[in-house]
């Protein structure tokens, strides 16, 4: 076992793993069968959000409904939508108890979450949210991130299973790669070093931001999980162009429950949290697929799309994907994190060849 600091991970985290492995679960099965009403105490959870409910959030969603309808509206979840604290306080507003559990994105303030940071890099070899669920799932319980959050006084929950970036932009259409030299671009994290590697300029202007520094030239392009992020926040009403097959990556934005909160829940409600994370994942991937089938003829009216050829692809990836896992994991290992091990592990759980 790896020791950090004089101390093992399992010294640290030793109670959150056993929680989360599933253990606390098997015990909680009661005889009541699916769609039972689950009688326990009443518990009043405060959730943290930004944006408005969409496709994102259909997770957190549905899980508001499921835990309200199994415990016959005893188990109760508010979801503040921007109305408890912005994107940026919230990790923070979980730490200190003022929330129950909370929406996070990490690439908001990668220097507070560096392990978890490695699903950030650009151009994992991660296709479709399926795939996504699989390693974000298998992530989740690695032992240095149940470490790193627990110095949060979190637990890692589920994930928004954002899909692939693209940009929507104004003013002259990149025709090749090479054209989004000097772009000042809103690309946030890994996404934003591989576009620095082009180039361009990133800038990591919050989601609720972009429309108006789209709208007023303050960025000339910038990147979503796409579609549905793009159609949230209305970026093609005001771009000109939409990239189509960049598959720029996507950005690590899980839910978190306080580690605290979650270990006072009595057996069977642990065990309803369990269940409804595989039926939250379900809707938030039904609702990108959705979201795809609406926005696509949509943003064809309004946007012209970009198809990049596969060779500039290529160069592009060749460029901004093992470049710039070599660099985080250069810095993770200066800082005392596995960082090796952790893109391996990634990479793995893709079905990859580590590196």
């Amino acid at each position: 076992m790896r020791r950090l600091k004089g101390m093992t991970v399992a010294a640290v985290v030793a109670a959150s793993v056993l929680a989360w492995s599933g253990s606390a679960f098997a015990q909680a099965k009661t005889a009541d069968g699916p769609g039972k009403i689950v009688d326990g105490p009443e518990v009043r959870w405060k959730l943290g959000a930004w944006g408005k409910p969409r496709a994102a959030t259909q997770n957190v969603e549905v899980l508001r409904k499921f835990l309200d309808e199994r415990t016959g509206g005893k188990f109760k979840i508010q979801i503040g939508y921007e109305s408890f604290g912005n994107p940026k306080e919230l990790l923070d507003l979980l730490k200190v108890g003022s929330l129950e559990a909370t929406n996070i994105c990490a690439s908001y303030h990668p220097e507070k979450l560096p392990v978890y940071s490695a699903l950030d890099l650009p151009f994992l070899p991660i296709p479709d949210t399926t795939v996504q669920e699989k390693v974000h799932n298998a992530f989740h319980k690695h032992p240095l991130v149940l470490k790193e959050f627990a110095g949060w006084k979190a637990l890692p929950y589920m994930s928004a299973l954002l899909p692939n970036n693209e940009f929507v932009g104004r003013g002259k259409a990149p025709k090749t790669v090479e054209d989004f030299k000097g772009m000042r671009v809103r690309a946030l994290a890994g996404i934003g070093e591989a576009m620095r590697k082009l180039g361009a300029v990133p800038t990591s202007v919050d989601a609720t931001e972009v429309y108006t520094s789209l709208e007023r030239g303050t960025v000339d392009a910038a990147a979503f999980p796409s579609t549905y992020a793009h159609q949230s926040y209305r970026t093609y009403e005001v771009g000109k162009w939409f990239t189509e097959n960049m598959m720029l990556g996507s950005v690590g934005c899980p839910t978190l429950l306080h580690v605290d909160r979650y270990a006072e829940l009595p057996p069977q409600y642990k065990a309803l949290l369990e269940e409804a994370r595989e039926l939250g994942h379900a809707a938030v991937k039904k609702a990108y697929a959705d979201s795809d089938d609406k926005n696509i003829p949509l943003f064809k009216k309004k946007l012209t799309f970009i198809k990049f050829s596969p060779d500039e692809l290529a160069a592009f990836r060749k460029a901004g994907a093992e470049p710039v896992w070599e660099e985080w994991v250069a810095k993770r290992e200066s800082q005392g994190i596995a960082g090796r091990e952790l893109l391996n592990f990634l990479l793995a759980q893709a079905g990859a060849t580590p590196k």
